[in-house]
C-alpha cells in the first residue's frame, strides 16, 4: 500500500489524465461521423443526438456506484473493471448493424466510462492534501483538455481514412492501452483498512445525507452549470461546425482547439497560482471570466449577420479558460465535504452534472442547435446561475474551505 508522499505527481498526473481522457474521447471522436452514420442506418440527427443523450444517461447513472464501489474494494478494482467493460462496448459499436445495437452499446459505453473521471478524482485526494491536490487536479485537467480537441480530428481523419466503424475500433484500442497502463502502473491508493462496505441501504441513506447538505449540493450545482454553459456548445458541435460555421467533417477543430486551449490555459493558471492565491478568489475570477465570455458571445451573435471564424469560437476558449481555473477549486472543495467518503462524493456530483448533460444533449440541443442566438443565450444563462450561486456560497458558505459536512449531513444549513 501507498503513503500519501510517496506516489510521485508526475508519475500519477499522466496516467490519471488519460483515464479521463477515454470518457470525452467516446464523445467527441465520433461528432464528424454523424452524417454518415446517420445515411447508413437511415436516421436523423434527432436519431443521431441520441448516440450522446443515450450514453450520458448511462454514465450518470452508474456514476452514483462508481464511487461508493471504490470505497468498498479499492480504486485499482473499479478502474479495471470499468476499462474492461468499455474496451468490450466499444468493439459492441464498431459491429453494430443498426442503430438500436449502437444505441445498445453506446449505453454500455457510457455505464463504464466514468470510472475514469470519477474514481480518478478520489485518487487524486487519497494521495495529496492541499495546494499539491489542487495542483495535480490542475496538471490532469490539463492532460484532459487534449481530449476535445485532438478526439475530432482523429474522428475526421478515421472517417476519411476507414470509414465511421474504424472511430469505435480506435476506442477499442485507446482502452485497451490505458487498461494495461493501469495494470503495470496504478497502485491500489485505499487502504482496506480505510474502504467502507458497500450495501444498498447504506448508499441510499448515504445519497440523501449528501443531497440534503445545502453546502454540498450547493457546490454540485455551481460545478454543474458551470461545464454546462460550455457542453451546450460541445454537444451541439455537429450543428455548430456543420450547418453554422458552414465547414466539412475534416475541420472541427477550427472548433474545438481554441476552446481547449483556453481550458489548458485555466488548469495551468490555477495550478501555477495554487498557494498564492486563495482557493476562492481565484474561484471568483473563474466565475468573472466566464460570464464576461457569455455576454461577449452572446452580443456577437446578436449583431453578427453570419457567425464565422475566429469570432464565433474566441469567446468559447475564453469561457473554457475561467471555467478550467475554477474547477480544481470546486471539485475540491466538494470531495473534502466528506473526507471518508470521496468517492460516494464524487459519484453524486457526477451524476448531477451528468444528468443535467444528458438533457442538454438529448432535449435542449436538438431544439436549438440550429440557432446561434440560442446556443448563446443558453450559455449565458448557465454561466450566470453558476455565477451567481457561487457568490451566494462565498457570503453564506463555511468559512474554511473544504470545511468537512458535520455528522448529520442531513440538517446542514450551508
Amino acid at each position: 500500500m501507498i503513503a500519501r508522499s510517496t506516489l510521485p505527481p508526475r508519475r500519477l498526473a499522466p496516467l490519471l489524465g488519460a483515464l479521463a481522457m477515454f470518457g470525452a474521447f467516446s464523445i467527441d471522436t465520433v461528432f464528424p461521423a454523424f452524417p454518415d452514420i446517420g445515411g447508413q442506418f437511415g436516421v436523423g440527427k434527432v436519431a443521431m443526438q441520441q448516440t450522446i443523450s443515450v450514453y450520458l444517461f448511462a454514465y450518470a447513472v452508474m456514476s452514483l456506484l462508481h464511487g461508493p464501489l471504490s470505497d468498498a474494494i479499492g480504486r485499482r478494482r473499479v478502474i479495471i473493471g470499468g476499462l474492461a467493460v468499455f474496451t468490450l462496448a466499444s468493439m459492441g459499436c464498431a459491429l453494430a448493424p443498426g442503430i438500436g445495437w449502437l444505441l445498445f452499446f453506446r449505453l454500455l459505453q457510457g455505464l463504464s466510462a466514468g470510472v475514469g473521471m470519477i474514481v480518478g478524482r478520489a485518487v487524486i485526494r487519497d494521495v495529496f492534501d492541499g495546494h499539491d491536490a489542487q495542483r495535480l487536479m490542475s496538471q490532469v485537467s490539463m492532460i484532459f483538455g487534449l481530449a476535445p480537441a485532438i478526439a475530432p480530428v482523429i474522428g475526421g481523419w478515421l472517417l476519411g481514412w476507414a470509414g465511421w466503424r474504424a472511430i469505435f475500433w480506435f476506442l477499442v484500442v485507446f482502452g485497451a492501452l490505458i487498461l494495461l497502463a493501469v495494470l503495470r502502473a496504478l497502485p491500489e491508493t485505499h487502504p482496506v483498512h480505510a474502504r467502507k462496505s458497500f450495501r444498498a441501504s447504506d448508499l441510499w441513506h448515504g445519497n440523501v445525507a449528501m443531497a440534503r447538505d445545502r453546502v454540498f449540493l450547493r457546490l454540485s450545482l455551481i460545478a454543474s452549470c458551470n461545464f454546462a454553459a460550455l457542453f451546450v456548445y460541445i454537444s451541439a458541435a455537429p450543428a455548430f461546425v456543420l450547418d453554422i460555421l458552414h465547414l466539412n467533417a475534416q475541420q472541427f477543430a477550427w472548433f474545438f482547439a481554441p476552446m481547449i486551449s483556453g481550458m489548458m490555459l485555466g488548469a495551468f493558471t490555477s495550478g501555477r497560482l495554487a498557494g498564492r492565491v486563495g482557493g476562492k478568489a481565484l474561484a471568483s475570477a473563474g466565475f468573472s471570466v466566464c460570464i464576461g465570455a457569455a455576454l461577449i458571445n452572446l452580443l456577437y451573435n446578436l449583431l453578427a449577420t453570419a457567425p464565422a471564424l475566429p469570432w464565433a469560437v474566441l469567446p468559447l476558449a475564453l469561457n473554457a479558460f475561467g471555467v478550467a481555473l475554477a474547477f480544481p477549486i470546486i471539485t475540491l472543495l466538494i470531495l473534502d465535504r466528506y473526507p471518508r467518503q470521496r468517492g460516494a462524493a464524487s459519484s453524486l456530483q457526477a451524476f448531477i452534472s451528468l444528468g443535467l448533460n444528458a438533457i442538454i444533449a438529448g432535449a435542449v440541443v436538438a431544439a436549438i442547435a440550429a440557432n446561434a442566438v440560442l446556443l448563446a443565450s443558453t450559455m449565458m444563462a448557465f454561466s450566470l446561475c453558476a455565477g451567481l450561486l457561487w457568490w451566494r456560497f462565498v457570503r453564506h458558505g463555511p468559512e474554511r474551505v473544504g470545511q468537512p459536512a458535520p455528522a448529520d449531513a442531513g440538517r446542514e444549513r450551508g
